[in-house]
């Protein structure tokens, strides 16, 4: 199908095909004439999506759950919203979506207009999910990918705006690579007033040990080991970061400055900053590891520096081994508090990792509350794309990347969530099961 062949109104899917599928969409309370009375009160989802391919596929892993439940709390737990609408933009790609949608007699439709209004003129769904990640999109020299979230989002805001009413919307890891279109993006939120929500997964996931950190600790210094090689990676550990620091005296105040050290220079910085390398220390000791194994193991090591605005301070090294690890330094106590994320099963199982994730989008859709302060979302971003902005300057790259102020990064808010991770036995490793060949 050509993009041109892609331009029209209708679904991509024909009434007929839907209908054949009846008895599976009766499960997804969307066929006609098969929704009962109380499963009209459910929330009814638009999916916009850049690629929905492999299980792996974050489409796949996010909205299978929608559909099908998930796990939460040591059990299996039914979706309580129904998909209504799938909008995929590379979509000869995504033989995996269109299988998907197809079993479940979900409509792909040509634009995300389309998607939102279900083919008429007007907001027809009560949420809205925007999955920007993964497909084929190209990257710029700092490792940037250009997946197109933005673009994606300003087209469901513009059918909020004619529509003159909102709904909630879940996007999917950091807004964008770019500080202004991601603080155009949040400010919409704002001006539209509909709740805002995404970001990781990872600060969902099980914890060693199963704590959180009070409000209002008075956290000094802040630091997250965890694979970090590029900006996807970056970003998982630089919102984990944030979901603790967040939580600190005061409350949050905002991002001061930015900056990135990479290779053997990031050691040299450790030394002059102990404060950071007592933290680092302090993880591996708590995974029993010798002296000098992240020098002496780490081919690509760098450090994220992360200076707050209060005179907090935080860094995220790229390591392995040790899962998601946070260390604080924490005002009154001898030993720093280390909370880690572990045990990642992998996405090709029934109930993989992000269920938590999902628990919260669909808490999101009915109450619409955003389950934690989406400034949290805003300055995530806002790190990683100044993190990656550090190391380049007139196209060359330095190891030693400049530091950038950031004072237009102030957002300040006080965090009053509880905790939001998931507990209890974890889900069985067992493969998908979706009823037809993948």
């Amino acid at each position: 199908m050509t993009e041109n062949d892609r331009m029209g109104s209708n679904p991509l899917f024909t009434r007929r095909e839907i209908l054949e599928t009846s008895g599976k969409a009766a499960l997804a309370g969307i066929a006609a004439g098969t929704v009962s009375h109380a499963a009209e009160r459910r929330p009814r989802l638009a999916c916009v999506v850049t690629y929905w391919a492999a299980p792996g596929s974050h489409a796949d892993w996010i909205i299978t759950k929608l559909l099908d439940g998930y796990w939460w709390k040591g059990a299996h737990t039914p979706s309580r919203v129904d998909v209504v609408s799938v909008y995929i933009h590379q979509l000869q790609e995504s033989g995996l979506g269109r299988k998907v949608c197809k079993s479940k007699g979900i409509p792909i439709y040509n634009t995300v207009g389309e998607a939102l209004t279900l083919g008429g003129k007007e907001l027809a769904v009560d949420g809205v999910v925007l999955v920007g990640e993964h497909g084929i999109y190209h990257s710029n020299l700092k490792g940037q990918k250009y997946y197109p979230r933005w673009w994606l989002y300003q087209q469901i805001i513009r059918v909020f705006e004619q529509s003159k009413r909102s709904v909630p919307v879940f996007n999917d890891k950091h807004l964008s690579t770019s500080w202004d279109e991601a603080k155009w993006m949040f400010d919409k939120s704002r001006e539209l007033d509909f709740p805002l929500y995404g970001g990781s997964s990872i600060p969902f996931y099980y914890r060693k040990p199963e704590v959180e950190v009070d409000i209002d600790t008075p956290i000094r210094a802040s630091v997250v080991a965890g694979s970090a090689e590029d900006e996807g990676s970056l970003f998982h550990c630089v919102d984990v970061l944030q979901c603790f620091v967040e939580r600190r005296k005061g409350g949050e105040t905002g991002i001061k400055a930015v900056q990135c050290i990479q290779g053997p220079e990031t050691w040299k910085w450790t030394d002059r900053n102990p404060w950071a390398g007592n933290l680092l220390d302090a993880v591996r000791t708590s995974f029993n590891l010798k002296p000098g194994h992240f020098q002496e193991t780490v081919r690509e090591p760098s450090v994220c520096i992360v200076d707050y605005r209060d005179g907090t301070k935080g860094a995220v090294y790229s390591v392995q081994g040790v899962g998601w690890t946070y260390a604080g330094s924490i005002e009154g106590r001898k030993d720093p508090t280390i909370i880690s994320m572990l045990g990642w099963p992998g996405p090709y199982s029934q109930y993989h990792a992000a269920n938590a994730y999902e628990h919260w989008l669909i808490e999101m859709m009915l109450t619409r509350k955003e389950p934690f302060n989406a400034e949290r979302l805003l300055l995530s971003t806002g790190i990683v794309s100044y993190n990656m902005d550090s190391n380049w300057e007139n196209g060359r790259h330095y190891a030693i990347g400049r530091r950038i102020e950031t004072p237009f990064m102030d957002m300040t808010y006080r965090s009053t969530r509880g905790p939001l991770f998931n507990t209890g036995p974890r889900p069985p490793v067992i493969p998908y099961i979706r009823g037809f060949e993948t």
